[in-house]
């Protein structure tokens, strides 16, 4: 799928466009990677190419089916707290199904969103009262960040490794 720019429209329009776009730009930093490669760790933390798709999965859980569809964590489609766990990616999942996951969790979203009103709010104890327009605007800064994450991991991996100069 790729999500033509839309620069011009209702004030939704444009912010849901941005959001799926930001949605792929992250999804396009692991295209293409063998397995073993998706889960290299290049910092220290836990991320890896495959965990930043599979935290955006739980982001997305986390804000549209916890947060705002106030669902309970076993209603969800896959790890939906906020904590660690949302990098976790298990031996047996394949790079294609931490995407798909993603996908599926981003479809989830986008149904939920389209229930509310840009301005309707709800309370969020860590965040104090918050508009879905927000937490639309959160998302794409979200995903942009890990996107860039993501452009400098690949970056990482797909450059051959420097020679040690002769001594």
């Amino acid at each position: 799928m790729s999500t033509n720019r839309i620069t011009n429209g209702t004030e939704r329009t444009v912010i849901e466009n941005m959001l799926d776009r930001n949605r792929e730009a992250l999804v396009a930093t692991v295209r293409g990677l063998s397995e073993a490669d998706a889960r290299r760790r290049l910092v220290a933390s836990l991320t890896s190419p495959i965990s930043l798709i599979k935290h955006a999965a739980a982001a997305e859980r986390i804000w549209f089916q916890r947060f705002w569809a106030g669902l309970d964590a076993s209603e969800c489609d896959g790890y939906s707290n906020r904590d660690e766990g949302t990098f976790a990616v298990a031996d047996d999942e394949s790079l294609a199904d931490v995407i798909a996951e993603f996908e599926r969790a981003s479809q989830r979203s986008r149904v939920i969103a389209s229930r509310f009103d840009l301005d309707d709010t709800k309370d969020n104890p860590r965040e104090g009262t918050v508009s879905m327009r927000w937490t639309l605007l959160a998302m794409i800064e979200e995903f942009a960040r890990h996107a860039g994450h993501g452009d400098i991991l690949r970056e990482q991996i797909d450059q051959p490794t420097p020679r040690q100069p002769n001594p």
